[in-house]
């Protein structure tokens, strides 16, 4: 074969595998990201590609930015497949009935205290339809950490997708790709919480119309922001502490009650 044909051949497979390449990323990072008024922003969500293949890994949500349904089934999610400390409670043998909340909360803390960082405690666990869901804040600075997914089924506790992981700048996935592993903050943050409160009421009115804003919770790089309807918990955002971009929580299902610790 002549050296022209080789050179062809081979800048023919580099284009095609550069290709497939971008193909890849455009799947697993092309989520579209929110803006501070609630419509979709321009650009991909610059997480993306951490966003769509942890998602689809860890339980199927390829999507986390709220433009499609919660999945109802969450596959393997929180089974270690990133090693963000996975544990597994006691289990419940009978499928058809779900955990107490009693025991979600008993979970929580054992969980907590596995990690030995006498600084943390659980703050608050909600019951919702799909997932228990726990708050786990700073004892000395009041804080929030990190939050977290308890299988409402079995047990077993996950790092909650979402701004927990991506936008946590403590306790996220850049302080440790392999678990809870405390590191630096990267700074004050430029958003306040009352244009975050801002942000996100704007957003709620362009997506779920009849909702409001309720309490504020302040983590390392984002804010926490129960949503209300009617006065009673309907679900939950988040608010990017830097940029005002707004994540809402698809993933949890319709609120069900709640115990604060």
């Amino acid at each position: 074969m002549k050296t022209w044909q080789i050179i062809t051949i081979a800048s023919i497979a580099l284009v095609a595998g550069a290709l497939v390449i971008a193909s890849a990323f455009a799947f697993m990072g092309g989520q579209r990201i929110y803006t501070s008024n609630g419509t979709p922003a321009g650009t991909t969500n610059p997480y993306g590609i951490f966003g769509g293949m942890m998602g689809g890994m860890m339980g199927g949500y390829a999507n986390g930015y709220g433009t499609t349904p919660a999945p109802t089934n969450y596959g393997q999610y929180g089974m270690g497949c990133r090693g963000w400390n996975s544990y597994v409670g006691t289990p419940n043998t009978n499928t058809a009935a779900s955990i107490t909340i009693d025991s979600a909360v008993t979970v929580a803390q054992q969980y907590v205290a596995s990690l030995n960082n006498q600084d943390l405690v659980v703050d608050e666990v909600e019951e919702y339809t799909q997932n228990y869901y726990v708050l786990v804040k700073e004892k000395s600075t009041g804080i929030g950490a990190f939050e977290l997914l308890i299988n409402k089924y079995n047990g077993v506790v996950s790092a909650e997708p979402g701004p927990n992981m991506m936008w946590n700048t403590k306790y996220g996935m850049h302080s440790g790709m392999m678990g809870w592993i405390t590191g630096t903050t990267a700074g004050p943050m430029t958003v306040t919480v009352e244009q975050a409160k801002t942000y996100a009421q704007q957003f709620l009115s362009a997506n779920y119309p009849g909702t409001t804003v309720g309490d504020v919770d302040t983590f390392y790089g984002y804010y926490h922001i129960d949503v209300l309807q009617a006065g009673n918990t309907y679900g939950m955002l988040s608010v990017n502490g830097y940029t005002g971009q707004v994540w809402y929580h698809t993933w949890h299902g319709a609120f069900i009650q709640a115990v604060e610790l």
